[in-house]
Parts: structure tokens; sequence; C-alpha cells
């Protein structure tokens, strides 16, 4: 039996197959107990109040606390608000995404700077930041309420605005990351090939990039749908108008503990399976 052309064995212990290199197996490694002992403080820190309030959950009413109007109002304007808010985002978010991936311009780390900010900045202080910009007498509301006649504070619009402000910041940095990780070249062929610049954008790299909208926005519904300060701050808290769930679990809490566990099981059960959603893009990431 004759070996192969241009096939030489491999030197013994070196791990390694004619033909090219062996993977490595991957070996079962010892955590240190000075690491182990950490991490399950850390993660008990984070299951055992989610624990709990499953355990003190009120299963025995819960049909009836769910059943109340109020309840079903708040969580339909909740799902309408982050939707829109959503929607809003995808609007003006992704171009903005694009315009940090692909273009260069002076002050770009100080404009992404800027668009990360809500991340950091506390709810309540985007609240006031709104109704100076929004406001009745604000840097941009007086001259829509007396041009218009439109007044955006402590309406839905309200709502949706304040859930925007905090939202949108998970969708460009997704669709950024994902920009940065696509490859150019796509749409360098389609320019070459007489497409504008933006005929290669909507049919070159948004199909390219498309998972990556779609994460950010299911991340920037989820936390439009979370919303709190900021909205109590600019929108207020009024029943059927701008009291959202986060709202009504505050205000259940004061004068119904068992109607706040209720609701917060309801925005429990949606997180999780905005976990759900998201976990084939996790997995296949890793």
């Amino acid at each position: 039996m004759t070996k192969s052309a241009g096939t030489t064995p491999a030197p013994p212990g070196t791990g390694l197959v004619a033909g090219g290199p062996r993977r490595p197996r991957r070996r079962g490694r010892t955590v240190p107990v000075p690491l182990l002992v950490p991490a399950l403080i850390g993660l008990a820190f984070l299951l055992l109040p989610l624990l709990a309030l499953v355990v003190r959950a009120p299963w025995s009413g819960l049909p009836e606390q769910l059943s109340s109007p109020e309840v079903w109002q708040a969580l339909r304007l909740s799902l309408l608000c982050a939707t829109s808010a959503t929607a809003l985002s995808l609007l003006v978010g992704v171009p903005l995404a694009w315009l940090l991936a692909r273009t260069d311009f002076p002050g770009r780390g100080f404009v992404r700077a800027l668009v990360t900010l809500p991340l950091v900045l506390p709810p309540v202080v985007g609240g006031v930041a709104l109704l100076l910009a929004f406001g009745r007498n604000g840097v941009i509301g007086q001259w829509l309420d007396a041009w218009f006649g439109i007044t955006i504070p402590f309406t839905t619009t309200g709502v949706v605005l304040a859930e925007t402000f905090v939202a949108m910041p998970f969708l460009v940095i997704s669709v950024e990351g994902t920009l940065r990780a696509a490859d150019p070249r796509y749409e360098e062929a389609a320019a070459t090939l007489g497409a504008s610049r933006f005929t290669a954008f909507r049919r070159v790299t948004l199909p390219l990039i498309a998972p990556g909208i779609a994460a950010g926005a299911v991340l920037a519904w989820a936390r439009a749908l979370g919303e709190f300060g900021a909205t109590i701050t600019f929108a207020g808290n009024f029943p059927g108008r701008t009291q959202t769930m986060p709202l009504a679990v505050y205000l259940a809490l004061q004068n119904d503990p068992a109607a706040a566990i209720a609701l917060s099981l309801v925005l429990l059960a949606v997180s999780i399976a905005v976990l759900a959603g998201l976990r084939d893009r996790w997995m296949s990431a890793s």
C-alpha cells in the first residue's frame, strides 16, 4: 500500500495526524474555589428575588387580580407604547447606527458617547431632560405649543417618546456592532455594479444585518416595556392614558401588594419570553 502524494506522517507526540492538524480535545477543568464561591453567591443574589416573587405570588387569587379592567388597560397601553417606541427607534436608530459604523466624520466618538448616554443616565434625569426639551415651556415644546397647539407631556405620545429615549441606544449598539462585523466588500461590489449607496444599503446591507436589527429591536422593546422613571416624570401616571404596567405595579404596591405581585409576574413572563426569543442568537454566537 502506498502513501498518498503530498502527505507526510506527523511526528510522534505532536497531537497531529497526517493531512492536517487535529483539533485538541476539550478537557474537564475544575473551577478554583476562590472563583466558584463568589460566582455562586452572585448567581444566588440574582435568582433569589425572582424565586421569592414566584413563591410569594397569590396563585389562588391570580386570575381575579389579572381579570381587573385596570390591569388589561395598563397592559394594553404598555404593549402599544413599547411597540410604537420600537418602531420609532427602528426608523431613526438604524440609520444612526449605519452613520456611526460606516462613515468617518469629526467627533464620531463623541457622538457615539452621546448616543449611549441614556444607558447610564438615571431615567428620572432623562424625564427631566425631556420636560425641558418638549415641555410646554421647553426648548422645542414652546414652539410646538405656539405654532401647532401640540402638547406632548402627560400624554400617550409622551410615554412613547420617553420609552424611545431610553430604549433606542440598545438598538443602535446592536445594529452598529452587526454592521462592523459585516463585510463591507459586498456593498462595494454593489457600487461597482452601478447601485447607489442607498440602494446598496437597502438591497445588500439590510439583509446582512437583519439578525442584529431583530435582536436590537427585541431588546429595545423589552427596555421600553419596563421603563418607569422617565415615563412617570415626563408623562405622569394617568390611568388609561399614561399608566403603563411598571407604573401600575408601583401604584398597586402602595395599596394592594397582591395586585403588585400579580402585575410583576406578568412582566416577568414577558421578560422570560424575550430571553427565549434571543436564545438562538446567543447560542449561535457562542
